[in-house]
């Protein structure tokens, strides 16, 4: 319901990337989950951007990651989301994880306390 309420706010736009396309899609298909699909498909459709793999966002994954103590993917989406200007970026992660360190954007999480 939450995330609901964040994708449905018409005053929004939304940056995606290659990598969590990568993360979301892939198993949902396998899986036949396709209501799951649709959703992901609906949400990439409707980004404003998304960011494609580049040697220099890796580098600077590589930095967030040893900066913040982040998990390889984690600092692959922060990464994409600062090269991309977005305002803020929006996680499934709870406030304790290292996520929430980060410095340059702000992040918002979904889940409940």
């Amino acid at each position: 319901m939450r995330a609901h309420t964040i994708l449905d706010d018409p005053g929004r736009n939304f940056v995606a990337s290659d990598y969590l396309r990568m993360e979301v899609l892939p198993k949902a298909l396998y899986h036949r989950q396709n209501a799951e699909v649709l959703l992901y498909e609906q949400f990439f459709s409707r980004a404003v951007q998304i960011v494609s793999p580049a040697v220099s966002l890796m580098m600077q994954a590589y930095t967030e990651a040893y900066t913040f103590g982040l998990a390889a993917l984690d600092a692959v989406h922060i990464a994409a989301a600062k090269f991309s200007g977005a305002e803020e970026f929006i996680t499934t992660e709870r406030p304790t994880t290292p996520l929430f360190r980060i410095t340059g954007i702000s992040i918002k999480t979904i889940t409940l306390p």
